[in-house]
């Protein structure tokens, strides 16, 4: 009889072990992606005194150089968890050490790390730089660093704005899908140190930003949409203020409206940032009842910073309520800097402009006693290890056996046997070993879009041309084979009225590509040998934009994104066609208004990774370098438009995936030349022309106090 049941048992499993899992036959391939400009951030947290000049000789770099390190925090005091992780001595040195919670991206996702960070006690203010000088064998010497959540066996998600409050760590999450399309998935989350317990503070349907938990640990606030959600919004968020108890999240109620970053100056006081109707980032005070019977209009509201210049990212001083550290552009200035500003007086004190003038730095926070000011900007080659940036960084990803890859380029694809990757740089054309030799420029032009012949070894197609242009801009499809000498080429497509995306039939005999030459973005199919002069015949027809095609490896579908439901509009939706124009059908769409763009199939054909505002944001923009979209992460679906799945998590833009055949080495692949230095663009509509008005205000030099928007 037991042997029967075991025999039953035994079937059972094997049975079971036949139904695929989810993506399970895509696995042993690997995903390639683009974020524009961050692979060459570079991060990391310094800090500087305020009761001291300016020096580059007393600026300290507080993190460790790995890999991207931002956003931090200097707690008010220290809970025993942390405490029995220091040195029996520290607590009696003469100068104690920094203690820092910050985000930090290694190891393929977000983590928020503690450091204690000890300094020489000989030394006198300027001389503490040296606090990372030491040789690396001695770092157990001068760094204590304990990982407090993200560890690579939890979810993967972005992690942002930590702050403590006793053995509870605050912060910001996006590990709970919001289950509704085109909705952010941040929320605020309280993780106790010991225990591990993990409680959602922010309601079920809400979105929460940039929280902050005020002096006494009771409150938190935090930027938020309450249940009006996201509308697209690029570059100041529609949020409001609200305030909860920071224990379970009871209590909330909204404080202000319009506005973001709150940071408290004690459990009455709060300053945050919006950008106001005479076009400039402002810093305002609100004032909350003594008796707690909090709701809008129950505070008293002003504007404390003048017109003038962008004044924002607040962070007070809890020992002087009128003091805050901000991040300011300056009429004349193309670089964000940090200053404190005296709400009393009016004036600001330069900080990091004297140091490092040529250099963005974004985020302050002040230490508890005031006497430091921290903020993240590119670390520099100052540590020695010179340029940090990756070819290929290798990001964890939730489906087992795929191997997920920011490339340090655009618009990246696999050569046929996965061991070659094309890509842009805007301008020009490369092709690269996955491994990260071999690397050659094929073309100095403006390219974008990349796709590999399956036939004919070593061809590439491209289009030749400026990108989000019009219909009538002069841009062609051309093939180059790069495995020529003298990288022969050939244009395909005549007119040069805005051919592009191009991507070849599996049998290697046709391209199909999207053109404007009927005055509308259409798909057209072309000879892929001869190109239009071989046979052209028109896919799709209609007054919107089809675009960003890719035809599935068995040949009997081409994927597409199009704004045909809304002409115009910017939202994107993906469809499928069969080649002979028939059997047209939506796979997914992003929420009213959304996009989903960039489909490419998975070698079997069976699944479609593409690029969406499906989670909307997760950070407000302007704490960030500058991203044309500051949302967009990269998602798997199957080609029938079911199980849909997130791989990435952050407040970037995430683009142009491709898929390969090959399982890639999850290890990071280094720059062959070194690489490039750290360096990114500030906000582009943070720009400040020199002629603007209320300039003399905007350096302290008058008393103008204006409302706006409240």
């Amino acid at each position: 009889m037991k042997s029967k049941q075991y025999l039953y048992l035994f079937i059972f499993f094997f049975l079971l072990s036949l139904i695929p899992s989810p993506t399970s036959a895509a696995r042993g391939t690997s995903i390639i992606f683009t974020t524009l400009g961050r692979s060459t951030y570079s991060f990391d947290i310094f800090a500087l005194p305020t009761t001291h000049p300016p020096t580059e000789s007393n600026e300290l770099q507080l993190t460790d150089g790995n890999s991207i390190n931002f956003n931090g925090h200097f707690p008010a005091s220290l809970p025993p968890s942390l405490l029995s992780r220091l040195p029996d001595d520290s607590l009696n040195s003469g100068k104690p050490p920094f203690h820092l919670i910050y985000v930090t991206e290694r190891n393929g996702t977000h983590h928020i790390f503690y450091d204690a960070v000890f300094h020489g006690t000989s030394r006198s203010i300027g001389e503490r730089r040296a606090i990372l000088e030491f040789p690396t064998r001695r770092e157990s010497t001068t760094r204590v660093q304990v990982s407090l959540v993200g560890a690579p066996d939890k979810h993967v998600s972005l992690k942002d704005k930590p702050s403590l409050s006793g053995e509870s760590l605050i912060y910001v999450s996006t590990h709970e899908d919001s289950g509704v399309p085109r909705t952010s998935w941040a929320a605020v989350y309280s993780t106790h140190l010991v225990s591990g317990l993990t409680r959602r503070l922010t309601p079920k349907g809400v979105a929460d930003f940039s929280p902050v938990v005020s002096p006494s640990g009771v409150w938190t606030a935090v930027a938020s949409y309450g249940m009006k959600g996201w509308s697209g919004e690029v570059e100041e968020l529609a949020t409001d203020i609200y305030v909860f108890l920071t224990r379970d999240g009871s209590g909330r109620v909204k404080v202000v409206d319009h506005g973001g970053w709150p940071t408290w100056a004690d459990d009455y006081t709060l300053y945050f940032h919006r950008r106001c109707d005479d076009g400039w980032w402002s810093v305002f005070k609100a004032v909350l009842p003594k008796a707690f019977q909090l709701g809008v209009g129950s505070l008293s509201l002003e504007r404390v910073t003048p017109p003038g210049l962008h004044v924002f990212t607040p962070a007070a001083s809890t020992v002087n309520k009128n003091l805050i550290a901000v991040a300011t552009r300056r009429a004349g200035s193309e670089y964000r800097h940090i200053e404190l500003f005296n709400v009393d007086s009016m004036k600001f004190t330069e900080i990091t402009r004297p140091v490092s003038p040529h250099a963005h730095h974004l985020n302050p926070f002040l230490s508890p006693d005031s006497s430091w000011v921290g903020y993240h900007k590119c670390r520099g080659a100052g540590n020695g290890r010179g340029s940090d940036t990756l070819l290929l960084e290798n990001l964890l990803n939730p489906i087992p056996g795929i191997s997920l890859f920011r490339i340090d380029g655009s618009f990246p694809s696999f050569s046929p046997n996965g061991d070659r990757i094309a890509y842009v740089r805007l301008p020009g054309l490369y092709v690269v070993n996955y491994d990260g030799s071999g690397l050659r420029q094929i073309s100095s032009r403006t390219a974008f879009s990349t796709a590999w012949d399956p036939k004919r070894k070593g061809v590439i197609y491209t289009s030749i041309g400026p990108t989000f242009a019009s219909e009538s801009t002069e841009v062609d499809v051309i093939s180059i084979n790069v495995d020529d000498e003298d990288l022969s080429h050939k244009q395909l497509t005549i007119g040069g009225q805005n051919n592009a995306f191009p991507s070849p039939s599996p049998d290697g005999k046709w391209i199909v590509f999207r053109s404007g030459r009927s005055g509308h973005k259409n798909l057209y199919i072309m000879d892929a040998l001869e190109g239009e002069a071989g046979g052209l015949r028109r896919l799709t027809e209609g007054p919107w934009t089809d675009t960003m095609c890719n035809w599935s490896p068995d040949g009997e579908w081409i994927a597409f994104a199009s704004d045909r439901a809304n002409p115009g509009s910017g939202s994107f939706e993906m469809y499928m066609i069969h080649p002979d124009g028939t059997g047209i059908k939506k796979v997914i769409q992003s929420g009213t208004g959304g996009r989903t763009n960039h489909p490419y199939f998975s070698p079997d054909g069976k699944y479609i990774v593409f690029t969406s505002d499906y989670a909307a944001v997760s950070a407000e923009p302007i704490s960030n370098p500058h991203h044309y979209q500051p949302y967009g992460d990269i998602y798997v679906i199957k080609s029938d438009g079911s199980e849909i799945q997130r791989l990435t998590h952050n407040s970037y833009e995430d683009g142009t995936p491709a898929w390969g055949p090959t399982f890639i080495k999850p290890v990071d692949v280094e720059w062959p030349n070194g690489g490039h230095p750290c360096s990114f663009e500030d906000c582009h509509w943070l720009n400040v022309k020199p002629n603007a008005s209320l300039t003399d205000v905007s350096f302290g030099l008058g008393s103008t106090k204006i409302e706006c928007g409240q």
